[in-house]
Formats: C-alpha cells, structure tokens, sequence
C-alpha cells in the first residue's frame, strides 16, 4: 500500500503482507500488515520497520514523502524480527551515524540480531525526544511481548506507537477503526490477544495502570500490526482490560479429535449436558478448527474440556499439538476435564489429566470420563451427566 497520511505531517509508510497465513502456529487467513511510521518534523523520525522481504517497498513509501537521507532518529520500539528485519537496509539508506533509538534490552537484542556498527541510543524509561512541534516519550513495556518491548508516546497528538500491543493479524485496505465493522475487529484483536499477549497478561495490567498513574489519555492508538485506533481507542483498551483480567464467562469449550467417531459422539453429549443447565457451550473438533481459534474462544471461557481418544498408549496427535500450544499460553483461572474413548487401553485419560494438572487448571476430578469402543445408552447417560457435572461447577465457580 502507498503511504496513508494519519495526523498532520504522520504517516504509516507500512505495508501489507497479502499472503502470510501462519505465524508462529497461528492462522492468519487475512494476512497481516507491517506498519511503519513516519513522523515529519523540525526534525525527522521513522518509527520501526517491517520484515527483511518487504524492505523494499518501505523505502518506497519513505522516498514518496521524504528523501531517506533526510530521516534524522530511526525509532525501534521491537526487536523481532517483522519489525526489525528491514533495519538494514533502512540503515544503510539514512545513514549508520544516525541516531538508533531503543530500549536497553533492544540495544542487547539488535547488536546480537544484525552486528553491525549503528549508533545506538538506548534509552531509559520516560526519557523524551524532542523533534519540534512534537515532543516523543519512551515507555518501556518489558515482556509485552519480548523483554526489548517499549512504546512510544507522541505528546502533542496523544498518539500512542504500541509496538505489538493492541493490534491485530488483518490485512485489508481498510486502515482505521471507522472503517471496518467493530465486532469483525474486535474478533481480529481478540484472536491477537488469545494467541500473542496471553501469556502476558500480568503485564497488560501493570501497563494499563501505568498508563492510568501517568494521567495519559489518547487520540489514537497505532500498533505494528493491523488497524489504527483513530475514533474509538478506548474500545481496545477496554478490551485489554477485560481479556488480561481473570474474569472469564459462563461458558466451556471442549476440544477433542476423534478416530472412529466415539471419542465425537462423547463430546456432543457432554455438551447437551453442559447447555441443559443454562451454560454455554462450544465444541471444536481439531480436524476442523485452528489450535489459534481454539485458543480465542479459551480465552474468556471458565471451563476446558479436552477429550482424546487412547492411540499407542497415548493422546491423539493433534491433542497432543493443542495441548502444547496452550501450554506455552499458560491460560489461568479455569476449570478442567477429560473424557475419552479407548479399545484396550484408557491412558490417554490420565495423560491429559495429568497435562492439565500441570498447567495448573482446577480439575473437575481425578479420573475423567472413559468409555471403552462405542457407547452404549448407558454410556451417552454418563455423558450428559458429565456435562451436567461441569455446568454445576462452572456456574459455583462464578458465584
């Protein structure tokens, strides 16, 4: 995309990356967007960059509006590497004595990246810079997502540079908040949340209230991925808000696979037995949903119910994936259980006990639902009591 004027004399100069449809394990059938901004000045300044591949067009978009040779500070807020890989090239251009601002950790974490010789400045927290009419801020954000993290505050504007926070894996033409529909961007955001910011979720909280200590208010929030929050930035924080709390809703997810249908059939009963008492339930079979869309219904659910078949004295491969994937998320504040079919052997019961145990989920109980083969009436009765059992908890849980 070319360049998009979003305040007077600011630019997001990014670009769209059309056809990327996973990152790091989780879908993104949109794309996404590497945005990169540039703020003309007294002095001039870019604010980070977008992934090795796409470098070229970047310099694209700067030399529409300003020759590079003409940038005076070049802004690193994150060192990984959609944001950093086309600092080389964007070095080279402007110029290696030009100043390179990061955080401490970023100054660690670029020198081991790039080794070349850029005339770091590393920056303590709240330290500012001056460009003219407008005056930058320095907010370091350790772990939010990497121990480099920080955002950059635009004072005059009260224009919030976010780095990795508050975005979303979207790309499209649209480009601000008012211009696509808020629940579809709220899903992107949250599915972002679920699946990039979880596991910080104690620093989302320690950010807000510094933001909320500082007195900060903003106009427009604009993070490295996705769209910019220009009319309703308060959406989004109140999302982060509501998402990093242990407040979760009146609902249990319950994720298997299945082999020869038995392990399926258990789940749709189990879920009948969970709706039937006024809570919601939602089943996602791994051969049909995304770990990353599991995961984004997780997020605000009370209760997990992982079911798997018995396969070599084992889960099934793909709970055995999605389990793995949760792990690294540490989801916390939930309610757990187990259920699944076997043949001649029902460990795959005490192994997913024994894998959420060790996430530290509440366990229903100790021994799970198992069926051998194929369940008789009796068996589907156990079923929906399990369900049942599961809803009761849920909902003692929220009291």
């Amino acid at each position: 995309m070319r360049p998009i004027q979003i305040a007077k004399n600011i630019y997001d100069v990014g670009v769209n990356d059309w056809n990327v449809r996973d990152f790091h394990g989780y879908s993104t059938p949109t794309g996404s967007t590497y945005n990169a901004f540039l703020i003309i000045d007294d002095k001039i300044a870019l604010i980070d960059t977008v992934k090795k591949e796409f470098a070229n067009q970047l310099i694209n978009n700067i030399s529409e509006i300003v020759p590079l040779e003409k940038i005076d500070y070049v802004i690193s807020n994150h060192t990984e590497m959609d944001h950093s890989g086309g600092l080389p090239a964007i070095m080279h251009r402007v110029g290696i004595e030009k100043p390179l601002y990061c955080s401490k950790m970023g100054h660690k974490n670029l020198a081991m990246h790039y080794r070349n010789n850029w005339n770091y400045h590393a920056v303590e927290n709240g330290e500012e810079l001056n460009l003219g009419e407008r005056q930058l801020t320095f907010l370091e954000a350790r772990m939010l997502h990497w121990p480099d993290s920080m955002l950059t505050y635009e004072k005059k504007g009260k224009i919030l540079f976010s780095s990795d926070a508050f975005g979303q894996h979207y790309a499209g033409y649209e480009k601000f908040d008012d211009q696509i529909d808020t629940d579809a961007l709220l899903h992107y955001s949250k599915k972002y949340f679920a699946n990039i910011i979880l596991l910080y979720a104690g620093q989302v909280q320690k950010l807000l209230k510094t933001v909320n200590d500082m007195g900060l208010t903003f106009n427009m929030i604009c993070p490295d991925h996705g769209i910019i929050w220009r009319k309703r930035p308060d959406v989004i924080l109140d999302a982060y808000e509501k998402w990093s709390s242990p407040i979760c809703l009146k609902k249990a997810v319950v994720v298997y696979d299945t082999m020869w249908q038995s392990t399926s059939t258990m789940a749709e009963k189990i879920c009948e037995g969970i709706v039937s008492e006024g809570v919601n339930a939602r089943p996602m079979n791994l051969r049909t949903n995304h770990r990353s869309d599991i995961m984004t219904e997780v997020l605000d659910a009370s209760a997990l119910v992982i079911g798997s078949p018995t396969l070599n004295n084992n889960v099934y491969p793909t709970v055995s994936d999605f389990l793995t994937y949760m792990k690294g998320l540490r989801p916390q504040n939930k309610i757990a259980a187990s259920f699944g079919s076997y043949g001649w052997n029902g460990a795959s019961i005490k192994i997913l006990n024994s894998e959420l145990a060790s996430m530290k989920f509440n366990m229903i109980d100790e021994t799970g639902l198992k069926i051998q083969y194929v369940p008789d009436d009796k068996g589907l009765n156990s079923c929906f009591e399990y369900g049942q059992t599961i809803a009761k908890a849920i909902c003692q849980s929220l009291q």
